[in-house]
């Protein structure tokens, strides 16, 4: 069950307030929290926590936050060989506001994430030796995860890229994901199709798999994910919880998303694990904090 994860890492720095500002407005009465985070980060951990064996290649500042960073990988039992750290460019940073509903909205100063670079990830090639998954994100150039995406795609190693934040994606690179993770809204964005309803996620994933992407997981958060594949087409239903936060339930989903399949899990069966994890994931505050156990997915499948 070996996962390399290549991505971003982010100190979030949290306010919980009634609800979201609008533009020019200030809301006060809100809390602080400050977590670990970064997508990149939130997927390597979740896989961490699922069961998976896992090395993070990665950029961070050589500061405060850097070495928070770094630390809290190794007490999750990452591999961090493969994180450097950059003194140029500081660590990055999240500003992120949750209102009552669990809801997000975020801003990001990327930091020595914007400078991890495709030489990077050739120098930390060996990390993909015997790997079952390669797991990325878009929080880091975009030339690095189309290398990373060749070096895996030549090696016969499953890649999943996690199209978020949302942008237009090469051809090239396409034809080399096995499993494409959008959300509803980057779905949209990447297909011109507005997402909905299981209807509309069917009609882009179907579009998406015709630009030679294997398979597509389109996330629907509560209702669950949509799957397209050779195998299975339909939903597989979420779980029902109290939402606190929804900060890296996508990031949760991925991360146990790779596990399950790094296991041979049935599509379906895998799904179903990962839409577990990031439904717990929603119940708490933070974005690494909230990533869950194994006990505890496994708990809650069984109580379904």
């Amino acid at each position: 069950m070996r996962i390399v994860v290549v991505g971003s890492s982010n100190t979030d720095m949290i306010v919980r307030v009634s609800r979201i500002p609008k533009p020019g407005e200030t809301v006060i009465g809100g809390t602080f929290a400050m977590a670990a985070g970064g997508k990149g980060a939130n997927q390597a951990v979740a896989a961490a926590r699922a069961g998976g064996k896992v090395t993070f290649i990665a950029r961070v500042g050589d500061d405060l936050f850097g070495g928070q960073a770094v630390q809290g990988f190794r007490k999750d039992r990452i591999h961090t060989g493969h994180i450097i750290r950059d003194r140029k460019h500081t660590s990055g940073v999240a500003l992120i506001i949750v209102d009552a509903k669990g809801e997000n909205s975020i801003a990001v100063a990327s930091g020595a994430n914007s400078a991890l670079c495709p030489t990077d990830v050739m120098q930390s090639r060996t990390a993909l030796t015997g790997a079952d998954i390669l797991l990325m994100q878009l929080e880091v150039p975009l030339e690095t995860v189309a290398v990373a995406a060749d070096l895996a795609f030549r090696r016969g190693i499953t890649v999943i890229l996690n199209p978020a934040p949302a942008r237009k994606l090469p051809a090239s690179l396409l034809r080399k994901i096995s499993i494409l993770t959008p959300n509803e809204h980057e779905a949209g964005y990447l297909t011109g199709i507005p997402v909905k309803s299981g209807q509309d996620a069917r009609k882009a994933a179907d579009k998406l798999r015709n630009r030679g992407i294997q398979t597509v997981l389109i996330t629907l958060g509560p209702r669950g994910a949509y799957v397209a594949s050779e195998t299975f087409n339909g939903m597989i239903s979420g779980f029902k919880v109290r939402p606190v936060d929804s900060t890296a339930a996508g990031d949760v989903f991925n991360g146990a998303l790779a596990v399950a399949l790094a296991e041979k899990k049935e599509i379906g069966d895998a799904v179903r694990f990962a839409n577990a994890a990031a439904a717990l994931s929603v119940t708490r505050l933070g974005a690494q904090p909230s990533a869950p156990g194994r006990k505890e997915i496994e708990l809650l499948l069984k109580r379904g």
